[in-house]
C-alpha cells in the first residue's frame, strides 16, 4: 500500500512542544499517526513515561524505528505497527500525534470520533476544517521557521 504523504520529520523542538501541548504524563497511551522514525513515540514514553504506539505503513521505516525503540530500551514501552491509519482503531488512545495534510485530518474525523471524552489530539501544522482547535502554539525552529500547532481535546462532533 502506498502512503498518502511521505515522510516529514519533525524537528525535535516541535516534538517536545507538541507533547508539552498534549500535556503527556505516566499512565497515556500516546498513537502517533504515520510515525515516521518515531522520534514522537520514543520521546513520549523517554521524557514523559507514556506507553506509545506509533503507526507507519512504510515498511523500512516500520524496521528502522523498530530497531531505534529496542536501541533506545524501550520494547516494553514502544510498540511500531505497520497500519493504514484510517482503519486502525484509535479508542484506547489517551493521546493522538499528527502530521499530516489538512486533507488527511478530515480523513481521520470518524476514527477519531473514536475517542474517549477528554483524549488529546495535537497537530503540527495542519488544522481540520469545521474543528476551530482549543488552542493553538507557535514554536520556532532552529532554523528560523514559524511552527504551529494545533490541540483538540476529544470529543469531535
Amino acid at each position: 500500500m502506498q502512503p498518502d504523504i511521505h515522510f516529514v520529520p519533525t524537528p525535535p523542538e516541535v516534538v517536545d512542544a507538541m507533547l508539552q501541548l498534549a500535556q503527556v504524563k505516566p499512565g497515556d497511551l500516546l498513537y502517533d499517526l504515520g510515525c515516521g522514525d518515531g522520534r514522537i513515540v520514543i520521546a513520549a514514553a523517554q521524557k514523559y513515561g507514556a506507553q506509545a504506539i506509533g503507526l507507519e505503513i512504510d515498511t523500512a521505516l516500520v524496521k528502522e524505528t523498530r530497531a531505534k525503540a529496542r536501541q533506545a530500551g524501550l520494547t516494553g514501552r514502544v510498540a511500531i505497527q505497520q497500519a493504514d491509519i484510517f482503519s486502525v482503531d484509535l479508542s484506547p488512545a489517551t493521546v493522538v500525534t499528527l502530521y499530516l495534510l489538512s486533507i488527511l485530518n478530515q480523513r481521520l474525523l470518524p476514527r477519531l470520533r473514536q475517542l474517549k471524552p477528554g483524549a488529546r489530539v495535537v497537530s503540527h501544522e495542519f488544522e481540520m476544517e469545521g474543528y476551530p482547535p482549543q488552542q493553538t502554539v507557535s514554536v520556532k525552529t532552529a532554523d528560523g521557521r514559524k511552527r504551529e500547532l494545533y490541540l483538540w481535546v476529544a470529543p469531535f462532533h
